[in-house]
């Protein structure tokens, strides 16, 4: 696919910048602050609104060594355990080394996570943890409050927006090397049409490619257009296997297509249970977490239970909180 390029009309418009960065989630937006904060010219574009990526959507919470006892060591080797050999460990570790500071970080861009009575940050468990270490902010709505401050933390520092942007393709100079990107920006931003953004740096944040299949938890917008991009610049592209199916997804009915609602890993976190039709706990004997198991045994396990019930959903039983719940 090297040299393939889309069809589109010549750039009408263009941009100079230093770096450009492709996408507006967490990984973009943190990215492009950075960037900005180290003094370079930095244009972000999105295809949507600067809060319409997969952010926004994540309920759980964020994984990292902030507990009393916790450690990034023990972190690593819950990580390790649930990638079953597939992990990079040099990555694993550096994420749950650097993890603690990031979530900080954030607190410090602006990110308002839940507290205990003491202040001290709240952590509840997710699946594949044996230990509290995920922190959230109301209560499953972690990515909402990380996305509202990241975009705030933009617009206050005045960095160089384009959305409604679909990016088409890399730039590159006469030697091959990254030189920006075209984007057709689509009636809603500052600029209209085919145009470019001129730059020596490209960052691809563009998130997932969960709109291929024809339910999914992730948004709209994610459709796999940073990965095309990066397959027609001759990138090498790995791991297209890891499209996450999230094992909780309020059943809307047989046929039900486009985003569905998730139900945060967070109330299995807090102890809700997986039954099937007869209220049985089908996860017990599984595996020695549970229902916090990784995410990939425990969709098998659902799907193992509905295919012998003949089944096409299972439950998840709170009524053990209470009402106050």
């Amino acid at each position: 696919m090297t040299g393939i390029r889309l069809t589109a009309p010549a750039p009408g418009w263009s941009i100079d910048a230093d770096v450009v960065v492709v996408g507006s989630g967490v990984a973009g937006l943190t990215t492009a602050l950075r960037c900005a904060a180290a003094g370079l010219a930095t244009v972000v574009v999105t295809k949507a609104r600067l809060d319409d990526g997969s952010t926004r959507w994540a309920q759980g919470g964020i994984a990292a060594a902030l507990g009393e006892g916790d450690t990034p060591e023990q972190h690593l080797e819950d990580t390790l355990v649930a990638g079953a050999g597939l992990c990079d460990e040099a990555a694993v570790r550096t994420l749950v080394t650097e993890g603690p500071d990031a979530v900080r970080r954030l607190i410090g861009t602006g990110a308002r996570f839940d507290t205990t009575e003491s202040g001290d940050i709240a952590l509840t468990r997710e699946g594949g943890h044996h230990r509290r270490r995920i922190a959230h902010a109301g209560g499953d709505a972690t990515g909402a409050e990380i996305s509202r401050a990241l975009v705030d933390a933009v617009r206050e520092a005045a960095l160089h927006t384009v959305e409604n942007a679909l990016v088409l393709d890399l730039l590159t100079d006469a030697e091959g090397r990254t030189a920006g990107v075209t984007l057709h920006v689509m009636g809603e931003g500052q600029h209209d049409g085919v145009g470019a953004v001129h730059a020596p740096a490209v960052v691809l944040a563009t998130g997932g490619m969960g709109q291929v299949f024809s339910a999914t938890t992730n948004p709209a917008v994610s459709t796999g257009d940073g990965v095309a991009l990066a397959l027609r610049a001759g990138a090498e592209v790995s791991d297209l296997e890891f499209v996450q199916f999230h094992p909780t997804v309020l059943f809307l009915g047989t046929g039900s297509e486009g985003q569905q609602p998730l139900v945060s890993e967070a109330v299995r976190g807090e102890g809700a249970h997986l039954v099937d039709a007869f209220g049985t706990r089908f996860m017990l004997g599984e595996h020695e977490l549970a229902e916090l198991a990784p995410r990939d045994i425990v969709a098998k396990a659902i799907t193992r239970r509905m295919e012998l019930h003949g089944t096409d959903h299972m439950y998840l039983d709170a009524r053990h909180f209470g009402a106050e719940m």
